[in-house]
C-alpha cells in the first residue's frame, strides 16, 4: 500500500474535528471541494433555466438552489462528515418540470407539496431499518453496474458540455464542430488534465480548471447561458418559499406523482452513493442526511436535492471527509455574490474532469462476473439505459427487475433474497406509473 492510499484511509477514518486538524487532510479536502463545487456549479444556472418551464421565476430559482445546496453540504459536512455534494438533482427537476407540471397539467405549488410528500416517505425509509435491509440486499454485481452507469453517465455529460458530442440528423449522437472554441478548449483541458492526473500531481483537476479558464478569457469564450442575479431581489423570495401545495393530496395524479418521485429519491440517492462513498460505513448518516435536505429543498422553493454524481471529481482529488462538503458549502455561499463570474469557468473547463471522472467510476465493470450472464445482462442494462435515457432511475428500474427475472429463468430463484423480489416489483410498478404519467 502506498503513501497515498494510506493517506486516503486515515482521512476515511477522521473525524471532521480530527480532520480540521492535520494539514496534508485540510490541503487535500480544500481542493477536492473547490474541485468538486466547479464541477457540479453549473447546476446553479441549469436548475432555474428547467424550473422556468414550471413557471417558477429564473431569478428567484438561483436562490433556493443555492440556499438548498449550501444545506445539504452542511448536513454532509457536519451529520455524515462525508464527501458528498448535494445539490437540486438533474433528472428529479426535469420529472419535476416536464412530467408533474407540463404534461400532468398541475400547478408548480402542486408539484412542491408532492415533493414534500415523497421526501418524507424517503425519511421514514432513511431513518429507520428499511433502509440498510434494502442497500444490503443489492446484489453486488448490480451495485458495480450502478458506479459504472452513472460513471458513463457523466462522461456523456462531459462530451456534451465540451461540445464533443452534439444530437445528429442520421443518428442520436454525432462529433462535435472541431472548428469551434469549445471543443478545441475541451480537448487541451483534457489532455492538460489527463497528464496532471497519471502524474499524480497534487491538485490535478483544480490546476487544470483554473488554466483553461484562464486560456479561455485570454481569447474570449464563455458561456452564453448565465442568469442575471440581482441580489435586490432576495427581498422577494419569499415568492417561493414555503408554496407548497397539499390541497390535492388525495387525488389520483397527486399520489401516482409521489409514488414515482420517491421511487426517484429513494433509489438514484442510493445508487449514487453506493457508487461515490469511499467508506461504506457512513452510508446510513449520508442517507439520512441527503433524506433531511431533500425534504427542506421543496420548501425554500425548488425541486428535490440529491448527492450530485460530480462529488466524484472532487472524491478523485483526495476528498475523504465531510470537510470537502463544507468548503463546496462555502463556495455556494459565495456563489451568492459572483454568479457573474461563473461565466469565466466555462463548461469547456469543467467538462475534462468530469470526463476522466466517469472513466475512472467505468472501472468498476472489472468487478462484475462477465462470464455468468445472469449478473452480467441486468447490470449492462444499468450502465447503457442510465445514459441513453438520461435518467438514472430509469436504468436502476429496468436492472432491477432484470435480475429477478433472469435468476427464476435459471432455477435460481431461490437464492434471492426477499428485498430482491420486492426491488423488482417497486421498480416494475414504477416503469408502470412513468407510463401512465
Amino acid at each position: 500500500m502506498d503513501k497515498q492510499q494510506a493517506q486516503a484511509d486515515l482521512a476515511n477514518e477522521m473525524t471532521l474535528r480530527e480532520a480540521l486538524r492535520n494539514k496534508d487532510v485540510v490541503r487535500n479536502e480544500i481542493i477536492a471541494g473547490i474541485t468538486g463545487f466547479f464541477a457540479i456549479s453549473y447546476i446553479i444556472i441549469v436548475n432555474p433555466l428547467i424550473l422556468k418551464d414550471a413557471g417558477i421565476p429564473t431569478d428567484l430559482s438561483v436562490f433556493a438552489t443555492i440556499f438548498s445546496s449550501v444545506i445539504g453540504c452542511l448536513v454532509m459536512a457536519f451529520w455524515a462528515n462525508a464527501p458528498i455534494i448535494l445539490t437540486p438533482g438533474m433528472g428529479v427537476n426535469a420529472f419535476f418540470t416536464y412530467t408533474i407540471v407540463v404534461n400532468m397539467g398541475l400547478s408548480w405549488q402542486e408539484a412542491l407539496g408532492i415533493a414534500a410528500v415523497a421526501s418524507f416517505v424517503y425519511m421514514l425509509i432513511a431513518f429507520t431499518k428499511v433502509a440498510t435491509i434494502l442497500s444490503t440486499a443489492i446484489p453486488e454485481s448490480l451495485k458495480s453496474g450502478i458506479t459504472a452507469g452513472i460513471g458513463l453517465f457523466l462522461v456523456e455529460i462531459g462530451l456534451e458540455k465540451a461540445g464533443l458530442i452534439v444530437a445528429g440528423k442520421s443518428s442520436l449522437i454525432v462529433l462535435g464542430d472541431l472548428t469551434k472554441p469549445t471543443p478545441l478548449l475541451a480537448l487541451f483541458g483534457l489532455v492538460l488534465s489527463l497528464v496532471l492526473y497519471i502524474r499524480k500531481v497534487k491538485g490535478n483537476f483544480f490546476i487544470a480548471i483554473i488554466a483553461t479558464s484562464l486560456l479561455a478569457f485570454f481569447f474570449g469564450v464563455k458561456d452564453s447561458d448565465t442568469p442575471k442575479v440581482d441580489l435586490a431581489r432576495l427581498g422577494q423570495y419569499h415568492e417561493i418559499l414555503f408554496k407548497n401545495d397539499f390541497s390535492h393530496w388525495l387525488s389520483t395524479p397527486f399520489i401516482l406523482a409521489a409514488f414515482s418521485m420517491t421511487m426517484i429519491l429513494v433509489f438514484e440517492s442510493m445508487g449514487l452513493l453506493q457508487g461515490l462513498l469511499p467508506n461504506q460505513k457512513k452510508f446510513k448518516k449520508t442517507f439520512e442526511g441527503s433524506a433531511v435536505t431533500t425534504f427542506f429543498s421543496g420548501f425554500l422553493g425548488t425541486s428535490p436535492t440529491v448527492a450530485a454524481a460530480e462529488s466524484a471529481s472532487g472524491i478523485e482529488s483526495g476528498g475523504r471527509t465531510g470537510l470537502m462538503a463544507l468548503v463546496a458549502a462555502v463556495m455556494f455561499g459565495l456563489s451568492l455574490i459572483f454568479v457573474p463570474l461563473l461565466a469565466y469557468v466555462p463548461s469547456a473547463a469543467i467538462a475534462p474532469v468530469i470526463v476522466i471522472t466517469g472513466a475512472i467510476m467505468m472501472a468498476a465493470i472489472g468487478n462484475i462476473k462477465m462470464t455468468d450472464f445472469s449478473e452480467w445482462f441486468p447490470a449492462f442494462l444499468i450502465i447503457v439505459l442510465i445514459p441513453f435515457t438520461n435518467s438514472i432511475s430509469t436504468g436502476l428500474a429496468f436492472g432491477f427487475v432484470c435480475y429477478p427475472v433472469m435468476k427464476l429463468a435459471l432455477g435460481q430463484g431461490k437464492s434471492l433474497t426477499w428485498p430482491v423480489y420486492l426491488l423488482g416489483g417497486l421498480f416494475l410498478l414504477d416503469l408502470v406509473f412513468s407510463a401512465l404519467l
